[in-house]
């Protein structure tokens, strides 16, 4: 009955003795209010996205725009179709015995869970390698990063989630549903198979170096940023640096935040093997806080720009009543603005000084 190689009766073993328990009405509530939530951030997000993207249709901007609707897309799918899952097994009472006798549903959902959780975390980080390309090598961003090549780069790591969501499939290995009996994923009890344990460690660490992948990148991007502004004495390009410099702040803050429970406790239950002390409240909480990831995404990376920034300051400053800094300074936020600056910071100082001179002189 427990053998992970017959489809048809993968997990039901656990059905029958289960001591993570949920209630039925909480727990649909809940799933309902996370899903709408989710959808209504995200579409807001997409709608952002593409008002931003017939507005600006600079190059410069163009590979990041597209990055960011893959991402914002990739979760408003992902609570479409988990969340509805999830939504049917609660309201269905958990009796998977009645609706997964061929075991296609939990099949499904496993691969939806894989899926929509590795994708987000893949997208994150080539966002993360994109901006800091863009910053530090701006010339070979402006060449190499074209459109055609952002779209050829979101199909290949949507592929590459694909396989990896897959593979149990194609190995004849199949989802198990788990101890809270509400979701499938791969086997996280009495694990002792090693094809098992590299599931387990496969996913988990390839999710924790698209967060090591991101956090690097975007330290790089931030000290940058920051040289650039430390070096240039006009005030043309803080704007963008503030902005992106909070930006980023918020991305490695949420997204480790959210992940890292769930990575760090798949990667503890494959490493420990059948000795694993993950109960089963343990693996639903970290579950939960990786939830709250898609749900975060769209106010990170889209409604966190300038226009938020700038309100933010002016409350604060209402709020302090201390003189920081001059509002027009919010003038010019463009990215192409913000590689101007830093492409000025770099060259010899007697063309500089002949550059920055107009632009002090405005600034006065």
């Amino acid at each position: 009955m427990n053998s992970s190689k017959s489809p048809g009766l993968a997990g039901f073993g656990i059905l029958k003795n289960t001591t993570c328990h949920t209630e039925k009405k909480i727990s649909v509530f809940f799933s309902i209010i996370f899903m709408t939530v989710g959808i209504l951030s995200n579409s807001l997000a997409i709608a952002i996205l593409m008002k931003a993207y017939q507005r600006f249709r600079q190059k410069s901007k163009a590979s990041f725009l597209l990055l960011a609707s893959g991402l914002v897309v990739t979760d408003l799918f992902g609570h479409l179709i988990a969340g509805a899952i999830a939504v049917f097994v609660y309201a269905s009472d958990k009796d998977w015995i009645r609706f997964n006798q061929s075991n296609i549903l939990c099949s499904v959902f496993g691969i939806c869970m894989v899926f929509f959780g590795l994708c987000p975390l893949f997208l994150g980080s080539v966002m993360a390698v994109e901006r800091c390309i863009g910053v530090t090598k701006p010339i070979f961003h402006s060449t190499k990063m074209t459109s055609k090549h952002v779209k050829m780069m979101l199909t290949m790591v949507c592929l590459f989630a694909v396989l990896i969501a897959l593979l149990p499939i194609l190995r004849f290995r199949a989802y198990q549903i788990q101890a809270s009996r509400t979701w499938c994923f791969y086997k996280t009890e009495h694990v002792e198979d090693w094809e098992d344990r590299f599931y387990l460690l496969l996913f988990s660490c390839l999710g924790l170096l698209a967060l090591a992948i991101s956090f690097l990148c975007n330290a790089v991007t931030g000290i940058t940023l920051l040289k650039v502004k430390f070096k240039s004495q006009q005030r043309q390009g803080r704007s963008h640096h503030f902005e992106m410099i909070i930006q980023l702040l918020a991305i490695m803050c949420v997204s480790c935040i959210c992940w890292s429970p769930f990575l760090v406790t798949m990667a503890r239950i494959g490493i420990n093997e059948s000795h694993s002390k993950e109960t089963c409240e343990t693996i639903l909480f970290a579950l939960r806080m990786a939830t709250w990831n898609q749900i975060l995404d769209p106010w990170v990376y889209i409604l966190l720009r300038k226009a938020v920034l700038k309100n933010l300051y002016k409350i604060t400053r209402g709020c302090c009543g201390v003189h920081i800094m001059n509002l027009h300074m919010w003038e010019l936020s463009s990215i192409k603005n913000s590689l101007k600056v830093a492409a000025i910071s770099e060259s010899p100082v007697s063309s500089r000084q002949i550059n920055l001179q107009p632009l002090s002189s405005t600034g006065q």
